[in-house]
């Protein structure tokens, strides 16, 4: 694919006015039934590990009351709506360039995975290593707690090859939804994506790699996949589209000609509600 663009290693720091020490990012789309539940937990477990963290809930165009649930939650919880029912790919963009803190992370708002990823993830940009930490289901120590159809089983598995074969031979399974970053790489990474749907993390791992960012992974323990809203007849087809397409881009040298939005600067043009409002 080319070779990777000199390395801008992602310093640790934030902008020095910036406080808080983990941003989590939650993309949501009409969750008014299962994001409360997933609040709780969340600010349950942070509260307990003693982190200083922020959570942004993206809320994806909902027409439910979804924009509203992080509202009397406290400063910590905070909503950013998009106007319009965007996907995925562009809710997790919006969110992550918005975030303002050393470390950046997002996670599906079903919280999929055991919660301890976070500290596992933490710890390790803790050290300064890597830039970029990635939740993988497929090391020796990840588990998966919950039966999933088969078809959905044999779809990840196709979608697995592909995404070796044509975007990345070092990262196995893109399609974990639980990521996080060092501030200057998820600006350097989420300022350049452009995928909305469901294989935004595709392209995700593609400029990690072409930005010469550093990474590891950290296993997962699935304990939730039944609220997935992710449809094989439905996303299954523009997921494969997104592949080619991000690879196809890469050879034309699409990605060595684009120049990036000014980080953080939400071309969604949506409005942000602090959680304490």
């Amino acid at each position: 694919m080319g070779n990777a663009s000199p390395s801008a290693a992602a310093a640790d720091a934030a902008p020095a006015a910036v406080e808080p020490e983990l941003t989590l990012v939650i993309p949501a789309h009409n969750e008014a039934s299962r994001l409360p539940g997933t609040l709780d937990a969340l600010a349950e477990f942070l509260d307990r590990w003693g982190v200083d963290f922020r959570v942004l809930v993206v809320d994806d165009g909902s027409t439910d009351t979804t924009a509203r649930l992080t509202a009397g939650r406290g400063p910590r919880f905070s909503t950013h709506s998009l106007p319009q029912n965007r996907g995925k790919g562009a809710a997790v963009r919006a969110g992550m360039l918005l975030a303002h803190s050393r470390l950046v992370a997002f996670m599906d708002a079903d919280l999929p995975y055991a919660l301890d990823c976070l500290r596992q993830a933490y710890a390790l940009l803790q050290t300064g290593g890597p830039d970029v930490v990635l939740g993988a289901r497929n090391m020796p120590d990840s588990g998966v707690h919950v039966r999933r159809p088969w078809l959905r089983r044999v779809a990840t598995v196709v979608f697995r090859a592909l995404t070796h074969r044509l975007i990345s031979s070092q990262v196995s399974d893109t399609q974990t939804g639980f990521k996080m970053f060092r501030y200057s790489a998820s600006q350097q990474t989420f300022s350049r994506t452009t995928l909305d749907g469901f294989a935004f993390d595709v392209e995700v791992i593609f400029l990690m790699h072409r930005l010469g960012l550093t990474f590891a992974q950290v296993p997962v323990d699935m304990i939730n996949d039944k609220a997935s809203t992710l449809s094989l007849r439905r996303h299954a087809l523009p997921m494969l589209l997104d592949v080619f397409r991000v690879y196809l881009r890469a050879h034309l040298g699409w990605y060595d000609r684009q120049v990036p939005p000014a980080a953080g600067a939400a071309s969604e043009q949506a409005s942000t509600k602090a959680g304490g409002e």
